[in-house]
């Protein structure tokens, strides 16, 4: 189940916690923070290639590449054999920003991203079905966990996709990680 929870970026205890995907959007667009759900126009199968995966969201995707002006779509995934699952989770685990949007749909599995803004931690368990865009330059880490298991689709205003800059900050080392 999609879940926010909320901390205070000095107390790493939740303050709020939600489960209603209606409420988890409405709390993340406060932050500016797009979350949504989407329905597969088609069944898919846990080996449909990158294809029918753009295929079954096709109507999705172009609405979102047509508001936001999203030049490159992608399928990327991840399971618990693969061999350099360790060295990806580390790669996200610090807080960072992108100078574009980090915008990530799940098509299967789970995967953690925290959001560090306006003196908040807002930690989003994403699952299947789950939208998440977090905004060019607002601080966040994600955590796919030590036996990593997604597909997602990734939108990118440049052909490149993103590069992500680290703060330095150390906050990210206080919050849970996903198990």
């Amino acid at each position: 189940m999609s879940q926010l929870t909320i901390f205070s970026e000095h107390d790493r205890h939740p303050a709020e916690v939600f489960s209603d995907g209606a409420e988890i959007g409405r709390r993340l667009a406060a932050i500016g923070v797009r979350f949504e759900r989407w329905e597969a126009g088609r069944a898919l199968t846990d080996s449909a290639s990158q294809d029918d995966v753009l295929a079954a969201y096709q109507t999705q995707v172009e609405a979102l590449k047509a508001e936001y002006g999203f030049k490159s779509v992608d399928v990327v995934s991840l399971n618990p054999n693969h061999p350099d699952k360790a060295a990806l989770r580390a790669k996200f685990l610090d807080e960072h920003v992108h100078a574009d949007f980090e915008v990530r749909f799940f098509v299967d599995g789970k995967g953690l991203f925290y959001i560090h803004t306006g003196g908040k931690v807002y930690g989003v368990l994403c699952e299947k079905g789950d939208l998440i865009s977090v905004p060019a330059n607002t601080p966040h880490w994600f955590d796919m966990g030590e036996n990593p298991h997604f597909k997602c689709i990734r939108l990118f205003t440049t052909p490149e996709g993103w590069v992500a800059q680290f703060t330095g900050d150390k906050i990210a080392a206080g919050y849970p990680q996903f198990c």
